[in-house]
């Protein structure tokens, strides 16, 4: 997360990118967020996958440039800022010193294609293909399994990120994710997040209503809240929710 209100980071030095993300050679990370300024809202989030390549909505990174935002007073407890797939408006709670709580506006969804039973692909901000599994979900090879849908005849030109879902309750679920553009496990994707609560509702043939959905994933809790309307198959007023804690800042030269 780097504060580029002064436009001096070289966004297309894409090897850079890369280098820094890289978890032996660099600073380690799942990908790069620059805050940017930008004309109209309070800021532009410009995201990179670990790879360099710049990329489509990250939603946990959204969550965490609006916490980064607030930490450097560009954002109030409301805020509103430009992302690679539209506006997104935030809220940002202080929780203690290092972390906050943040409540994140996804784009609405309205398209969902149901390849089978258990199984659906949709965009959150970012493409993500859903499965529900009924078996253990911890002991699962993920990064195999997820390969084999990622680098498949359908998928591969473009990518796209796997989910695999288990429901735990009737309003929540456990997830493991595999990322496009980091090509291994993510501890918690934000989009898949969205995706898989989204899922959820259609899994279960649910009727028009407004839910909120309990989300696992390997790195810690989230929330997704939406309004369905089964006569559209639309999801609305969709916010992703959940803890951003602040870890630590250093400097490196580029």
């Amino acid at each position: 997360m780097i504060d580029d209100r002064d436009l001096q980071f070289p966004i297309h030095k894409n090897a850079f990118v890369a280098q820094l993300c890289d978890r032996r050679f660099g600073i380690g990370a799942d990908g790069l967020i620059l805050l940017q300024p930008h004309t109209e809202l309070r800021f532009f989030m410009k995201y990179y996958n670990a790879d360099g390549n710049e990329s489509s909505m990250c939603g946990n990174g959204g969550r965490c440039i609006a916490a980064f935002a607030a930490q450097l007073d560009v954002a109030q407890e409301t805020t509103k800022f430009m992302a690679v797939d539209g506006p997104h408006d935030a809220i940002i709670h202080n929780v203690e010193n290092n972390s906050r709580f943040v409540k994140l506006k996804m784009k609405s969804v309205d398209a969902v294609d149901r390849k089978l039973a258990n199984t659906f692909v949709l965009n959150t901000g970012s493409p993500h293909y859903v499965q529900f599994i009924e078996d253990n979900l911890l002991e699962m090879d993920v990064v195999t399994e997820a390969k084999k849908i990622r680098y498949n005849d359908e998928f591969a030109a473009v990518g796209i990120n796997v989910n695999f879902v288990t429901v735990t309750s009737e309003a929540s679920i456990a997830i493991r994710t595999y990322e496009r553009g980091v090509e291994d496990e993510t501890l918690s994707c934000g989009t898949g997040v969205t995706a898989a609560a989204i899922s959820l509702c259609l899994l279960k043939k649910l009727p028009s209503g407004h839910y909120i959905i309990s989300v696992r994933v390997m790195g810690g809790e989230l929330k997704v809240s939406y309004d369905y309307d089964e006569n559209t198959r639309s999801f609305n007023n969709i916010w992703l929710q959940g803890p951003a804690t602040f870890v630590y800042q250093g400097f490196i030269e580029i």
